[in-house]
């Protein structure tokens, strides 16, 4: 069963070294008013903890390099300065999250010379470096000590700062019966924890609430690229339907730190694609996820071992756009993620070949939305839908009964919510 508050919730990633000049947790609190009115529910903290100098990478080294898993990193300010973020988000109703990374520590973490059993080590008895990270070296998880070390770690940041859950890096790296021991463990010391698993492997639902749609997203930037069709791209959208456990909650987006800094902003992948499908991402079955500055909107490449701040300009150009999406979800019973009595229904054809339009439903709630995926402006016979809809980007009334074709400007979107019938 996954926390009651987290079907119709939706997540905000935190670089906190990027997010202000003086990136601290203090600077950050600064925004918790903006990001609340925007409807953000859920706060993604990046590693918090101190990072390796051994083998670092730039001037500030990775954030996934970890010398010490019960520390601050200074750089970020103090345990009291952490606490205090927490505490003042939690007052304002925010669900708070952190960054687990269970694959690997930093090169200097101190488990090395206390317990270089924890670690994988190679023909040559060095530690291993995985995956090209030359950073980090790897858990060894044969070795049952390592399992209850790393499940104290999470017991220690429920315990001490009361973290609502955990988003886990390259959840996948790890063996799921690790997973299933750890979970065990902790949910025993607070009710209604969230697990978001950096992975697309559909039995670790057995543990995670929610898991990323890696497919979904590089299917959607070769899209746009004209790589592939319409049609295309959806058969990926069903999969990741069909493969998956009904009542699995996945994670759509269009940016994170990730992408961000290797592959590029949403306008570079996307262009004039990025809001049609961040209105995709925050309607579809599923969880959204908006990373730092998306509703600036940054479109910068933010440095990933090195101070690169966001260029904020106190204009929030995307705030409102965000807001109507983010209330929505969790207003809207039809945007429930993961829940069987609701519906989704396609009422495009195979034959538009340039929109796609789905229909969610619960009891009498309903949400229709219309995505125009080509360049071009064009018409749209909305079919099979009856009853008064408002237009929520747009503030109008459209009653489908009496009109059933919607003009969609290039790359547009249409996003209308279901008026009961008592207010007609």
């Amino acid at each position: 069963m996954h926390p009651k508050w987290s079907y119709s919730t939706n997540i905000y990633e935190v670089n906190v070294r990027q997010y202000t000049q003086e990136g601290t947790f203090s600077a950050f609190a600064q925004h918790l008013p903006r990001l609340k009115d925007m409807g953000v529910k859920v706060l993604w903290f990046m590693p918090v903890q101190p990072i390796s100098k051994k083998g670092r990478i730039g001037s500030l080294g990775s954030y996934y390099a970890a010398n010490d898993y019960a520390a601050i990193n200074p750089e970020f300010g103090t345990i009291d300065d952490f606490k205090a973020l927490i505490k003042e988000a939690h007052e304002m109703g925010f669900k708070c999250i952190m960054d687990f990374v269970a694959d690997h520590a930093g090169n200097d973490h101190p488990w090395l010379q206390e317990h270089p059993e924890y670690f994988v080590k190679g023909e040559d008895n060095e530690f291993i470096h995985p995956h090209g990270w030359s950073d980090v070296c790897e858990f060894n998880y044969s070795v049952p000590e390592v399992w209850k070390s790393m499940t104290d770690v999470l017991k220690f940041w429920i315990t001490e700062y009361d973290i609502d859950g955990f988003r886990c890096d390259m959840a996948h790296l790890v063996t799921l019966d690790f997973w299933i021991y750890a979970k065990k463990k902790v949910s025993k010391l607070k009710e209604g924890l969230f697990w978001l698993g950096e992975c697309e492997e559909p039995e670790y639902h057995q543990v995670f609430d929610a898991t990323y749609t890696w497919k979904w997203m590089h299917a959607s930037e070769e899209f746009y690229h004209h790589k592939m069709n319409l049609q295309s791209l959806l058969t990926v959208l069903y999969k990741t339907v069909t493969e998956f456990p009904c009542n699995a909650f996945r994670l759509y987006f269009t940016s994170n730190h990730d992408e961000n800094s290797w592959n590029g902003t949403e306008y570079e992948k996307y262009g004039d694609a990025a809001k049609l499908l961040a209105v995709f991402s925050c309607t579809w079955d599923g969880i959204p996820l908006i990373y730092s500055g998306q509703e600036l909107p940054n479109k910068k490449r933010l440095k990933f071992f090195d101070k690169d701040q966001i260029d904020w300009n106190g204009k929030f150009e995307l705030h409102d756009f965000y807001k109507t999406l983010l209330t929505l979800k969790s207003t809207n019973k039809a945007l429930r993620a993961g829940d069987p009595e609701v519906l989704t229904q396609i009422i495009s054809h195979p034959e538009d070949h340039q929109v796609f339009a789905y229909l969610r439903k619960y009891k009498s709630s309903q949400v229709l939305v219309i995505l125009n995926c080509c360049d071009q402006g064009l018409n749209f016979q909305v079919k099979n839908v009856k009853g008064l809809f408002k237009n929520l980007f747009w503030n109008d009334d459209i009653d489908f009964e009496l009109k059933s074709e919607v003009w969609l400007n290039p790359w547009d979107y249409l996003v209308f919510e279901r008026i009961p019938m008592l207010s007609r």
